[in-house]
């Protein structure tokens, strides 16, 4: 998210994001620190309301935490040895050649990837890292799932589909077409999974950036119109859901 044509895609369920998404799985925080130089200090960029900043705050002393939007910033999740900051991609506002690493979750399609590179070369260390990592369509396991799983992916690419930004193609494919010019390294294989009521799931949906913009279009919430009918299929139960990570990590 660069200063220059930011455009907020999450301003309007800033809170819906604080209160419904996932929580990155610790197992990967722990393996950055481990190849990270030092864990003196990491840049969560884009940290959104800080779901990747608590967890790297459980393996280094400090955290820096950047997001362009400012409705993110204000309704980030506090913790005392996490800063946050409004500020673009490019400009993190930290002294050269200072971060062990760089984090970029769910992110990095939305940035000027020249500009902030050029940025994370600036503020890392001799053995730094750059770590970024996505995650498009869940899956709900479970051996009576077909039903459920055909209503949540018409969701998804029908019912709000034509309202994702274009960006959200790279998500879709893993980040498998954004440039990465760093050496990498192999990540572990890391999934996020929650168990999860109807409601939650419902939450979840209203976090997303197409909801926002499918109510500004039509002027009514798309979501009961995938959970009126998954009820009778999702029941009462909570749900195992899981959104596989895919991960890229390099240094200069």
């Amino acid at each position: 998210m660069t200063g220059t044509g930011f455009t907020d895609h999450f301003a309007q369920v800033a809170a819906h994001y604080a209160s419904h998404r996932p929580s990155y799985p610790p197992a990967l925080f722990s393996w950055l620190a481990e190849k990270a130089p030092a864990r003196r200090l990491a840049w969560d960029c884009a940290t959104g309301t800080g779901q990747a900043a608590l967890g790297l705050a459980e393996q280094f002393e400090q955290v820096w935490a950047t997001d362009a939007s400012r409705s993110q910033i204000e309704a980030a999740a506090p913790c005392p040895n996490v800063q946050y900051h409004t500020t673009p991609s490019d400009c993190s506002g930290l002294p050269e050649h200072s971060a062990d690493l760089v984090t970029v979750a769910q992110a990095l399609h939305w940035f000027d990837l020249d500009r902030f590179y050029a940025e994370v070369r600036r503020v890392l260390r001799p053995g730094g890292l750059l770590a970024v990592w996505t995650y498009g369509v869940f899956r709900v396991e479970g051996t009576d799932t077909a039903g459920i799983q055909r209503l949540l992916d018409r969701f998804y690419y029908e019912t709000v589909g034509d309202c994702w930004p274009p960006e959200r193609r790279h998500v879709e494919n893993g980040y498998a077409d954004l440039a990465f010019p760093f050496h990498e390294l192999t990540p572990p294989t890391c999934a996020m999974a929650v168990d999860w009521s109807l409601d939650d799931l419902a939450g979840y949906l209203r976090s997303w950036s197409a909801t926002s913009r499918y109510r500004e279009r039509h002027g009514s919430d798309p979501v009961p119109l995938l959970t009126v009918p998954l009820a009778p299929l999702w029941g009462e139960n909570r749900r195992r859901v899981i959104w596989p990570l895919s991960i890229k990590v390099g240094h200069l």
